[in-house]
């Protein structure tokens, strides 16, 4: 029973760890720009379909999958910014919540009119393998999505803590009109930012292909999943992205050992109703927000 039990919160910790860089992309953006990517899971599943159709085709490693979606996921957000999002990033939020509620129902018909709405499981090997390290069966997908995920979140911190533009981020952050006097590009940050956003939930998207089915409807599961994960840990906080992403990874993981797998997201729901009595602001949200 023992080995029962740290087999399946070895699994939520791992899957948690993908769940913290889904959230991160939407902290990010809601971070620096203060808008709420309601497409969020759209991006998710593009990743996911790159995913599927990068191993399809070329039959590479997973985590050469995650690059290109990177790549891809990337310049599509900082289009996206470029074309739509910066004509309503000084809008009433009211507007916001309408454009990128458009975005989500439109990228979700894109998805459906191209792949159609059946599911397409990822051939990739990766989806049969296990690794078993003492008590623990683990699925080897599962390590490697961790692995690339953990790794990108301590890139991605460093890079944003220490380089030059992650500076003028966190200055566009915390004083966009400051920002502007002093001379930093904020539509170009702006953009950049919601690239980074993207990339992060297409490289989530891709790294968990050999675990979920790709398949249009589940964009707004992961947009769902990444709110939770987010107000979890706190709107707006690097490290509250990765411990949220870590105990609703871990609370689907108990709910579905204690009562069924199709109970799963009924915990985290009730933790985030726990959250948001005991600490409104999550684990460690700004107390503005």
């Amino acid at each position: 029973m023992l080995s029962l039990w740290l087999n399946v919160i070895a699994g939520g910790v791992l899957i948690g760890l993908v769940y913290g860089l889904v959230a991160l992309g939407l902290t990010i953006i809601f971070g620096v720009m203060r808008v709420v990517n309601f497409a969020h899971g759209e991006m998710v599943v593009f990743g996911i379909y790159i995913g599927y159709w990068t191993v399809r085709i070329w039959d590479v490693p997973i985590f050469l999958a995650a690059a290109v979606a990177a790549v891809v996921m990337f310049v599509f957000g900082y289009l996206l910014e470029t074309l739509v999002v910066k004509r309503f990033v000084n809008r009433p939020h009211h507007y916001q919540f309408i454009v990128f509620i458009g975005l989500s129902l439109l990228f979700s018909g894109v998805l459906l009119m191209s792949f159609g709405p059946d599911p397409r499981p990822t051939a990739s090997q990766l989806s049969f393998q296990t690794v078993s390290v003492g008590p623990l069966t683990l699925d080897w997908a599962r390590i490697q999505a961790a692995a690339t995920a953990g790794l990108l979140i301590a890139a991605l911190g460093a890079y944003l803590k220490y380089s030059a533009f992650g500076r003028s981020l966190r200055g566009a952050a915390n004083n966009r009109l400051g920002g502007l006097v002093v001379g930093l590009n904020i539509p170009r940050v702006y953009a950049v930012t919601l690239g980074i956003g993207a990339a992060c939930a297409g490289v989530a998207g891709a790294l968990i292909s050999p675990l979920f089915d790709a398949q249009p409807y589940l964009a707004v599961d992961f947009t769902l999943l990444a709110f939770v994960t987010v107000i979890v840990g706190g709107l707006g906080s690097f490290g509250g992205a990765l411990l949220g992403g870590l105990t609703i990874g871990v609370a689907e993981a108990i709910a579905a050992l204690m009562f069924t797998p199709s109970m799963k997201t009924a915990l985290p729901y009730a933790l985030l109703i726990i959250i948001l009595i005991l600490r409104p602001r999550g684990f460690f949200g700004a107390k503005d927000i």
